[in-house]
């Protein structure tokens, strides 16, 4: 009689215990043992339960358990985190779980140690890699939101998702608290207005009277040059900006215009030369049609503005076009204009800003691209493969926050529709335009960088924060791809080739000027990959998503919409007319709250994730290391928090890093 010790442990999850009978049987090779009767684990929290399970003979040297829940009274769910047994050599042997089960699931599991596809040589093990990967694909199926964007999941609302995918029960009620709290928080519940239209800056002081810190500095200094340049490179969206060699030919700039605004005996061809010269062109939003708002039309420009960078290294703006086309009811826009005039072209700006930020760098670019790597990877890669072991932490909650999104905020009746400029019709066009333009290198940080000329530009806090943390994941993933990898595995692992098939299919829509690689040949390609997808969705989401209620708290520093048309002679202007301009009250509030909600830091976010990469990396010491880095990490890239305006570092009261 050949005799097994087996622990089962339950999660720590809320109701994670269950009323039901637990069986688990061991499958071998050489045999399987009888099912035996664990009981139940009702009312129970982090608990285990050990047992005996006596086999005939040794099961062979790989093994599979099976963990299976039948109903006594009601079907009840049970979350349980790992199974460890231990042989009769007395090696212990490691089967994570970490899966809701219920009665009409059976969970088989597999010792945790991570192989490639080509390695693994049981024919057991090879028939339950194959299962495990056709029920994910019939699990997770591919839809088409649009056409001409990134695809997504097949599921109508969240409660259609595994349990393990979806928020834990105390995560999901914490959300729908603070939809529910915000207004509170905010105190915007006591704000009322006869009229819906702001009639003046002071009443929209009175909308935030308490602010402090951060909040009250960007109240203060919003209308300022130089903070306006300084969001271009620390702002919720530091992105856009890109060092301007030579001038588009429809911003014809010339150097009177902006002689005032450079050093004396210098000219603008000069610091072009010297590399001081700066464009943000917001091309994509030409021709967009403004929404319509409460039976009022909404106005939005598609600017192009033009920013030196001077000897004491601050970034100003010194000419802007509201317009893609020059033409005599365009104007340029300089500093040297009315305030008035000059304020109001801001304004549309960072209008412009919101769009490009909300909709490109931070909705497309990390959370539906972040859903296209987490679809590949369920769909591609079995459990035991390495790589979804490194992944899955990053991309868990992924299609649950994308579901809430696609209902709540882009939907025909959600924020972006009723409140902003663009609308959806406008939204749909623009996230078109967005996906066409997609490109690898733009994704991955050092290129990026070099590819907008943004090497040396000074006091460019993401680039130097960044870069750091790139460089943290980048040697966190090589040592542990590295481990599994040599050049002949990367290109024999079929399964590893599959998911990035996938990816190139759903999310850059096989767009042959992406540059997104088709296949990979090299472990240095791998790496650097996978770093820039852990780096998108964790690193770079902070970086774009965090600030967003620092920076758009107050309303006219970040306007979801116009409501007058961009201006087509100078002069025109006055206090009057840039406050008429603003987002009404009712939209003002509702994305005020929305930043809110967004920015607001969750209570599990420190929540450790080395547990479920549990066999990533067999050897123990050099496993502890990774998941020091880990901790590092993921500690880092929550730097960007809403305490914290700018991507990685913070703005104090005065004004400086």
């Amino acid at each position: 009689m050949v005799k097994y010790t087996v622990e089962v442990f339950t999660g720590d999850a809320l109701n994670a215990g269950n009323a039901n009978a637990v069986f688990i049987k061991l499958i071998g090779t050489k045999g399987s043992s009888e099912p035996q009767i664990l009981g139940c684990f009702a009312g129970m929290l982090s608990c285990s339960k050990t047992l005996t399970v006596s086999c005939k003979e040794s099961l062979g040297t790989f093994f599979l358990v099976q963990l299976e829940l039948k109903a006594l009274v009601f079907e009840d769910y049970w979350f349980c985190s790992k199974v460890i047994v231990t042989e009769p050599e007395g090696r212990r042997l490691l089967f994570p779980c970490y899966q809701w089960l219920s009665p009409k699931k059976k969970a088989i599991l597999r010792e945790a140690t991570a192989k490639l596809s080509h390695k693994d040589t049981e024919e057991m093990a090879i028939r339950h890699r194959l299962e495990d990967v056709a029920k994910k694909r019939e699990d997770f199926r591919w839809s088409v939101y649009d056409s001409e964007m990134p695809h997504i999941v097949q599921a109508d609302s969240a409660s259609s998702l595994p349990y393990e995918l979806r928020f834990s029960f105390t995560k999901e009620k914490e959300f729908q608290y603070s939809l529910l709290r915000a207004s509170l928080d905010l105190k915007l519940n006591n704000f009322h207005h006869p009229t819906n239209t702001w009639n003046s800056m002071e009443e929209l002081e009175d909308l935030q009277r308490n602010v402090t810190g951060t909040h009250e500095y960007i109240k203060k200094h919003w209308m300022t040059d130089t903070f306006f340049g300084y969001q271009f490179l620390n702002g919720s969206n530091p992105m856009m900006i890109k060092r301007c060699s030579k001038l588009p030919k429809n911003f014809p700039v010339t150097n009177d215009m902006v002689k005032s605004s450079l050093p004396k005996e210098s000219s603008l061809e000069k610091e072009m030369e010297k590399g001081n010269i700066f464009l943000c062109d917001y091309a994509r939003l030409d021709g967009i049609v403004g929404n319509v708002i409460d039976g009022k039309q909404q106005y939005m420009a598609a600017p192009l503005c033009l920013l030196f960078s001077n000897p004491q290294g601050k970034l100003l703006p010194i000419a802007i076009q509201l317009k893609q086309k020059p033409e005599a009811e365009n104007p340029i826009f300089l500093p040297t204009d009315s305030k008035h005039d000059w304020l109001l072209a801001k304004l549309f700006v960072r209008n412009a800003e919101f769009n490009e930020h909300e909709l490109n760098f931070h909705l497309l670019r990390t959370h539906l691209l972040a859903e296209v790597f987490t679809m590949a990877t369920l769909r591609a890669l079995p459990s035991v493969h390495p790589l979804f072991k490194l992944l899955f932490p990053h991309i868990r909650y992924t299609l649950q926050i994308n579901i809430m999104a696609r209902k709540q905020l882009i939907s025909a009746d959600g924020t972006f529709a009723m409140h902003s400029a663009i609308g959806h019709k406008g939204l749909t066009t623009f996230l078109r335009r967005a996906t066409a333009g997609l490109t690898y290198s733009s994704l991955c940080l050092p290129d990026n960088i070099k590819e907008r000329g943004l090497e040396n530009i000074p006091q460019y806090y993401y680039r130097d924060d960044g870069l750091k943390l790139w460089n943290i994941i980048h040697k966190f993933v090589h040592g542990v791809l590295a481990h599994y990898y040599t050049e002949r595995d990367v290109q024999e692992d079929s399964e590893l080739q599959t998911w990035l098939t996938e990816i190139v299919e759903h999310g850059f829509l096989k767009n042959d000027n992406s540059g997104i690689p088709k296949s990979f040949h090299t472990v240095a390609e791998l790496v650097k990959f996978v770093t820039m997808l852990i780096f998108t969705v964790s690193a770079q989401h902070a970086a774009v998503n965090n600030g967003q209620f620092d920076f758009g708290a107050w309303m006219p520093n970040f306007p979801g919409t116009m409501k007058i048309p961009p201006p087509t002679r100078k002069g025109q202007a006055t206090a009057d007319s840039v406050v008429a301009g603003l987002p009404d009250v009712r939209s003002t509030l509702k994305m005020i709250t929305a930043f809110h909600l967004l920015s607001k830091k969750s209570s599990d976010h420190e929540e450790a994730a080395h547990d479920l990469w549990c066999g990533a990396q067999p050897n123990t010491s050099y496993w502890a290391d990774l998941t020091f880095l880990t901790s590092i990490l993921l500690d880092i890239t929550r730097r960007s928090s809403s305490s914290r305006p700018c991507p990685f570092r913070k703005l104090n009261s005065s004004g400086k890093i």
